[in-house]
């Protein structure tokens, strides 16, 4: 079937909201056979409901669509008819300006498919390309909230226990104590409606767990959170994100600045080579070890939301294979069928 038409065409029977989702197939290192595998096999992994629009070059799109169905993916060759392709002549490169999404190539994949949320074509973005042009596109194309100066990446950060919100992984190298809480509140949201956690617990990372270690805003932050009427659990340390818990209990977001975020997350991402290059020699084989670092691979979680803008982008690892983008665009489908951008809105109006 061709993509759904209009706000009210994309409403199954009961009233369940099918996603159309927008994919940026240009954007990424292994783009566009990555994002074009990835697409296919969210067809197969997704169920029949939910329609991918697949945004690029009409040719390129085309071309690598029908090489994949002759190939690997034949087996779905039926269900490609699910797919809309949209035309999109201009590419973001991974060296482009963030400005270039807006101004020097407005023609884009990433331009041309975020734009069609507030024209009521789709329902939400993903896209493995250029992160900083990403984000500049996305606040252009559908703003922010009210009473929000800027947006975060959240990461489902893995740990020895359940995953937890991380946020700001890299938006945002400075913020001040506003920002923090903010962050908070929306970090609480995507926690509750896309991983199911009840009354979020809150942690403010920081180099102690007093009230006064920290920077400025980080202090400042520590004071508002408290008054905020979160479940703030208190300052956490980087000893507690491996674990994921403090000793005050287990842990569900976790705010910091993007400085600290991008560090903390690029460790993480180091960690399955180190623990390789520790366990190998000790006759611990591949597959065991690929087994024991399953929850550390990003590809298990597909993208971060951009968390703060009045709509659904997900944003995803350069280096994205076609099982990440695969579970990005199931992030995308959860965060659409759950109302969380609504939900984000009513709980920023409201500071609840």
């Amino acid at each position: 079937m061709r993509a759904l038409r209009g706000q009210a065409a994309h409403r199954g029977q009961g009233g369940l909201s099918l996603a159309r989702i927008a994919l940026d197939v240009m954007g990424g290192d292994h783009a566009p056979g990555a994002t074009v595998a990835g697409a296919l096999l969210a067809l197969e992994t997704f169920g029949e409901t939910h329609t991918i629009q697949l945004v690029g070059r009409e040719g390129v799109v085309r071309e690598t669509l029908a090489a994949a169905l002759a190939g690997e993916f034949a087996r779905l060759r039926d269900a490609a008819a699910r797919f809309e392709i949209i035309d999109a002549p201009e590419v973001i490169e991974m060296d482009d300006k963030p400005s270039v999404a807006i101004r020097g190539k407005p023609n884009s994949s990433m331009g041309v498919g975020l734009r069609l949320q507030p024209e009521g074509k789709s329902d939400a973005f993903v896209s493995a390309g250029n992160t900083g042009a990403q984000m500049a596109a996305s606040v252009f194309a559908l703003r922010l909230h009210e009473g929000l100066k800027r947006p975060a990446i959240s990461t489902l950060l893995p740990t020895a226990g359940e995953p937890i919100v991380f946020l700001d992984s890299g938006a945002n190298v400075d913020c001040d104590a506003a920002e923090l809480v903010s962050f908070a509140r929306v970090g609480a949201v995507y926690a509750e409606d896309i991983l199911g956690r009840t009354n979020p617990s809150i942690g403010l990372l920081s180099v102690g767990e007093e009230p006064e270690k920290g920077n400025a805003a980080v202090k400042e932050a520590h004071a508002l959170l408290q008054a905020a009427g979160l479940n703030f659990q208190g300052n956490v340390e980087g000893r507690d994100l491996p674990q994921g818990r403090s000793d005050r209990g287990p842990l569900d977001v976790v705010v910091c600045d993007g400085f600290v975020g991008n560090v903390v997350l690029k460790t993480f991402e180091a960690m399955p080579k180190l623990l390789g290059a520790l366990l190998l020699p000790t006759g611990v084989t591949k597959e065991q070890l690929q087994q024991g670092l399953a929850k550390l691979d990003y590809a298990t979680y597909g993208g971060a939301p951009l968390l703060g803008v009045k709509g659904i982008s997900i944003i995803c690892h350069g280096k994205s294979s076609p099982r990440a983008i695969k579970n990005a665009i199931g992030v995308a489908i959860r965060a659409h069928e759950s109302g969380m951008i609504a939900h984000i809105g009513q709980r920023l109006a409201t500071n609840a």
